[in-house]
């Protein structure tokens, strides 16, 4: 055996050494590229297109960044940014620092156009008639995934940006003269990847189980989510009657109901059917949650290798740090370590909940604290009071959705816990806006009061509907899960609700906030990078 390994080695060096005599020998030979040269069987696809979820799983866990979560939140209606701000959220609330080199537009338009080519690179083999290793439907079915994908970064960039480079094929080398797309031509592509996503995307069993009718994990993109978003979509187009069928076939389908009773692993404890669903454990169709349309689910990396992407703060963002009050030590019932990088808002804390609405019950929405350290027994047991700054900050009521104890990590760096990207409750008030923006004001009530009701809130008459309630009503049932910035900019209500609601009543004023604002700036690099072409800014921006 030495004796091969030697004579494999001579000959080796005897190789390179001739070889060295050829100018040849310095020319470059890339080992990578833009796109896989190839796509050319089912198991291929099967990790190209798993991939996908792997980067919007990406986006919303970037830790570089803690106060990535706070970028969409503060600075709106709901949430103001706290003393334990981190940085990149500071835009967004003194809006007179938002230009051109913001990090977090840099970060949301590099990373969707990332996942714009990935799906092009699926789409283009899909369509690639010279590919006989995977059949037609397997075919249609891996382009309806990554259509979805596709619509859905297209989707954001547009709601965030406005007019973007529309970009339909895979880039196989440096390009340099992108140019911004009509916003029409933008949102008619999205339409025409959502509509073929919905009509030969997975389908769903009607019951919980783990595997839809195509065999794929109940998990993967299906019909359901194409027609949710196209409902948003329409929307934002104002072609408000398709928007109504969309949100229309989602409901109707059989394949999803509110929930309406307790379940899954907290069922004998405490807490309420609401507030279920955001239990880890709970959060997935195939545990019991029938309102689940989309849940990208995470897994402990301390048990499943490679279980989740990157360290999501949202937990971090989102509860208070209760944990620096002497007397009060982290606990399980308390949702483990949080450092309250942001807090709700005097409106949503004060104002915004009537009656004994259930999404502001304890187990929703924490208001009270009380001494928890057996350390301290002369307090223990007490409530904590609100005083001073604190308020603001370390006993600030704080949404519990993202509350979750993990004993392998008490210090609370990083949140293992799934995302629920869409669910059957923000479908009645698609369908509720779709039904406004008509002028079937009945239909809209009926449609708010479906939530209302499960909700045990104040049911609402039909002269009560106006935009404002229905933004109202979004935000009582999915505060803390809604991208609230994206939602106020569609809307075009940003300036409005964010300076009328939540003004002046924070430790960090919003201020400068302004129409331009309505839109992000186009990122200076991308601008600087596009030498061949203009790439226009947006308008007020440098």
């Amino acid at each position: 055996m030495k004796k091969i390994y030697l004579i494999l080695g001579t000959i080796s060096m005897v190789a390179a050494t001739l070889t060295a005599c050829k100018k040849s020998y310095l020319d470059e030979k890339p080992y990578s590229s833009y796109a896989p040269v190839t796509l050319t069987d089912s198991l291929g696809f099967e990790a190209e297109l798993i991939g996908l979820y792997q980067r919007q799983t990406g986006i919303l866990t970037w830790a570089d960044q803690q106060g990535w979560p706070s970028v969409w939140q503060v600075g709106t209606d709901v949430a103001n940014a706290t003393a334990n701000q981190q940085g990149v959220e500071v835009p967004y609330y003194n809006y007179a620092q938002l230009t051109s080199t913001d990090p977090a537009a840099s970060f949301a338009w590099s990373r969707y156009y990332s996942i714009i080519n990935n799906c092009n690179i699926i789409i283009d083999a899909a369509q690639n008639p010279s590919l006989t290793k995977i059949g037609p439907v397997g075919k249609k079915q891996a382009e309806a995934e990554a259509k979805f994908f596709r619509g859905y970064a297209y989707n954001t960039l547009a709601t965030l940006f406005g007019k973007v480079p529309l970009i339909l094929h895979t880039v196989t080398g440096p390009k340099f003269d992108f140019t911004r797309a009509s916003l029409d031509a933008v949102n008619n592509q999205i339409v025409s990847d959502l509509t073929f996503s919905a009509a030969n995307g997975y389908d769903l069993n009607a019951g919980n189980k783990n595997v839809n009718i195509q065999g794929k994990p109940v998990s993967r993109a299906n019909k359901y989510m194409a027609m949710q978003l196209l409902a948003e979509v329409y929307l934002r187009m104002g072609k408000n009657d398709l928007a109504e069928q969309q949100a229309q076939q989602v409901i109707n389908s059989g394949k999803f109901s509110l929930i309406k009773s307790r379940y899954g692993v907290r069922t004998s404890g405490a807490g309420d059917y609401y507030s279920d669903m955001f239990v880890y454990g709970n959060q997935r169709r195939s545990q019991g949650n029938t309102e689940a349309i989309w849940v990208l689910e995470q897994e402990n990396p301390n048990t499943v290798v490679g279980g989740n992407v990157d360290n999501a703060q949202q937990r971090r963002v989102w509860g208070s740090a209760y944990y620096q009050i002497p007397g009060m030590a982290l606990a399980d019932s308390l949702g483990g370590r949080s450092i309250a990088r942001l807090r709700i808002s005097n409106w949503v804390i004060y104002s915004l909940y009537k009656g004994n609405d259930i999404r502001n019950s304890q187990y929703s929405l924490r208001r009270r604290f009380y001494y928890n350290d057996p350390n301290y027994p002369a307090l223990l047991g007490k409530q904590v009071p609100y005083t001073g700054a604190d308020t603001l900050f370390r006993i600030c009521p704080m949404i519990t959705k993202w509350g979750a104890f993990d004993p392998n990590d008490t210090f609370g760096y990083a949140m293992i816990k799934d995302f629920i990207m869409m669910r059957l409750g923000e479908t009645y008030l698609l369908l509720a806006e779709a039904q406004f923006k008509q002028g079937k004001t009945s239909d809209a009530a009926a449609s708010i009061n479906v939530l209302r009701a499960r909700a045990n809130a104040p049911l609402i008459t039909a002269g009560e509907v106006t935009m404002d309630a229905i933004l109202d009503e979004r935000a009582r049932e999915l505060i803390g899960e809604e991208n609230r910035r994206m939602t106020l900019m569609r809307t075009g209500t940003l300036v409005d609700r964010a300076l009328r609601l939540n003004a002046n009543d924070a430790a960090k004023p919003i201020t400068g906030l302004t129409t331009k604002n309505l839109l992000l700036p186009i990122p200076l690099t991308e601008i600087q990078l596009n030498k061949d072409a203009p790439l226009e800014q947006n308008p007020g921006y440098n």
